[in-house]
């Protein structure tokens, strides 16, 4: 696995990616995103403010997210940022990967359900 495959297949980075395949967004509305999304998703993905800053690097460096544009609300500057092209083609690569992983466990998962039931331990078959 190359270094942005790695990168985004953490649930991090993912989730921060997938925040911005909708558009460009300001820091703290990619902490709410990704919170609200990871949360109605099954996931309980809270991050912290120095956490997001560190992976919003780690992406810009790897060209996957880029700096949209900056501008001061309330007396605050507000950085965008939004998702490159290699960016959003990493972000459905490791969609594609997920459900490949996920195909592979439900053919599992159906597969044992019409097996035969499951035998006895060897505990279980000496009567303890």
């Amino acid at each position: 696995m190359n270094a942005v495959a790695r990168e985004v297949s953490g649930a991090v980075s993912f989730w921060i990616l997938t925040a911005l395949a909708e558009s460009p967004k300001h820091g703290y509305a990619i902490l709410r995103d990704v919170e609200l999304m990871s949360t109605s998703h099954g996931g309980t993905v809270s991050l912290k403010v120095p956490t997001l800053y560190a992976a919003l690097e780690r992406l810009d460096r790897l060209a996957l997210i880029e700096v949209a544009g900056e501008d001061v609300v309330d007396g605050r500057a507000r950085r965008y940022f939004r998702l490159t092209d290699s960016g959003l083609s990493a972000l459905d690569e490791e969609i594609s990967r997920i459900e490949s992983r996920a195909r592979a466990a439900r053919s599992m998962i159906t597969s044992r359900s019409g097996a035969e039931a499951p035998r006895a331990t060897a505990e279980e078959s000496r009567g303890r």
